[in-house]
């Protein structure tokens, strides 16, 4: 749920407005952080290829605040997700900067929250800003153990009001695979899901047939639609039917009896070992929704 402007050019790199400074001096301070460390770059040629095995986790975070803003969680949520031990991270409701926040709070981090929830076993710290306003900004992150080889934010927003974003990046496993993996977080209103529904289509469509895909993301889908014009057309399957469910999963709200099946994962390429929600104590404290957690194999090729 939730609401999450900026969009990015070519080579991946945000775009804001003319004359937003306090915008431009706010990227700029996230631009620092930018983590200096690098996981090997050096792997098996492409006809040695071997199978991949992985760990993504896929988070609407709120902001690192617990069910009905009341009890900021993000320290807490730092422990809980570096206990799952992930190689990828799909984040949606980061809070790349918030002035006020940092002001009223004495552990607000002083870090953006895309850093403060990573460690050392996930240097690749990606960041997609998608609203800026004059405290700070919030979007997608993608936190990964492997090298990233590109990425791309883009602004899939419906109108001014209400900022949405796909990241989009292609990381470097190893024995030469290279998986591309969107992080995303749609629209509240039925038509502006399905106009950024056909944007991703068109995305993952532009990509070699069987390049290995992973989607994930809080994708706000009360229904089936994902499944209709997403995933049917492109060959990608829901990692929760892979295990045999029969519906998406509940992961809304965390507190509670959750009904919403709004967070999916979706892959191509890989098969799927294991799927979760994960639910109960602490996940139930410490946002609104819950995280999924899937275990892949990377299809050998």
């Amino acid at each position: 749920m939730g609401e999450s402007g900026a969009g990015a050019d070519a080579l991946g790199h945000m775009n804001v407005p003319k004359g937003a400074d306090k915008r431009q001096k706010l990227w700029g301070q996230w631009r620092s952080w930018r983590a200096p460390a690098e996981s090997p770059r050096h792997f098996v040629p492409a006809g040695a290829r071997q199978a991949v095995a992985l760990r993504v986790v896929s988070y609407n975070i709120h902001k690192g605040w617990g069910p009905f803003n009341r009890r900021l969680t993000i320290a807490e949520m730092r422990e809980a997700l570096r206990a799952l031990s992930p190689h990828l991270l799909l984040l949606q409701e980061v809070q790349g900067a918030h002035l006020g926040h940092a002001q009223r709070h004495p552990y607000w981090p002083a870090q953006p929250q895309h850093h403060f929830l990573a460690d050392e076993r996930l240097p690749e710290r990606i960041y997609g800003g998608n609203l800026f306003h004059e405290l700070g900004h919030h979007g997608n992150a993608v936190l990964s153990r492997f090298p990233v080889q590109d990425w791309a934010n883009h602004d899939v927003s419906a109108h001014r009001w209400e900022r949405r974003g796909i990241l989009h990046c292609a990381v470097a496993l190893p024995h030469g695979h290279r998986l591309h993996v969107f992080c995303v977080h749609f629209g509240l209103r039925a038509r502006w899901r399905r106009q950024q529904l056909e944007r991703l289509r068109d995305l993952i469509a532009s990509l070699p047939p069987r390049a290995p895909v992973v989607v994930g993301g809080d994708f706000n889908d009360w229904g089936r639609e994902a499944e209709e014009l997403l995933a049917a057309p492109l060959g990608l399957e829901d990692a929760f039917a892979a295990v045999g469910r029969h519906a998406p999963p509940r992961t809304y709200p965390a507190r509670g009896l959750a009904f919403g099946r709004l967070d999916r994962l979706y892959v191509r390429g890989c098969t799927v070992r294991a799927a979760q929600v994960l639910r109960g104590r602490p996940w139930s404290r410490l946002s609104d929704h819950l995280p999924l957690m899937v275990d892949l194999d990377l299809d050998a090729r």
